[in-house]
């Protein structure tokens, strides 16, 4: 037995990150809600206040804004989590460079000493950026968003496959599907998943 996605799914089939470039609201309403904590929290892990973190957050989207078009037609930049890291090393550079000219003048070392703490490359996917804890709360973000657009058992499959690591035929034989409906409901759901984080079309 196959498995064919939801009637939902059909919405969706354009990336919210290809709709961004034409100023669809509710796509940027989805960044913003998807990716904003993982943005605040790099500010934090940074040593920014509250506030700085969430200034920081406006201007990295900001920053977006004005450079999607550039991201969708360069396939180097990677995933989009590390492009979008990349703008919020730059960000944070220059906070900390313009707090570092301003105790310069007072004789502190304070922002010097932050600024050099960021270093100058860091992996695509931004793990190194990023508390383990927080990824683990992006993916649950974009699971959630996800979840409704799949049947039952597809999402069973799925899940029972990259979370319970179960084997193939040991899930076929629970669900009532055979093993090649299973590798296709995990790839359709993880083809999903990589285009609700920005990483296909």
């Amino acid at each position: 037995m196959s498995l064919s996605p939801s009637p939902s799914a059909s919405k969706t089939s354009a990336s919210w990150l290809s709709r961004m470039r034409h100023h669809d609201p509710q796509a940027w309403r989805r960044l913003t809600e998807l990716y904003g904590p993982l943005v605040y929290h790099w500010g934090r892990r940074h040593g920014l206040s509250a506030e700085d973190a969430s200034d920081l957050t406006q201007e990295v989207f900001s920053s977006v804004a004005g450079a999607i078009e550039r991201f969708l037609h360069s396939p180097e930049n990677g995933t989009f989590r590390g492009w979008l890291w990349t703008i919020a090393r730059n960000k944070l550079r220059d906070h900390f460079r313009r707090d570092a000219n301003r105790e310069a003048a007072a004789g502190g070392t304070e922002a010097w000493l932050k600024l050099s703490s960021i270093p100058e490359v860091w992996s695509d996917e931004s793990h190194a950026a990023t508390d383990p804890g927080e990824l683990q709360r992006l993916f649950r973000r974009a699971l959630d968003r996800v979840r409704c657009e799949f049947e039952d058992r597809t999402w069973q499959a799925f899940w029972l496959s990259t979370v319970d690591l179960l084997g193939t035929d040991e899930i076929a034989q629970q669900l009532g599907l055979s093993a090649n409906s299973v590798r296709q409901a995990k790839s359709r759901v993880l083809r999903r998943l990589r285009r609700e984080l920005g990483d296909g079309q």
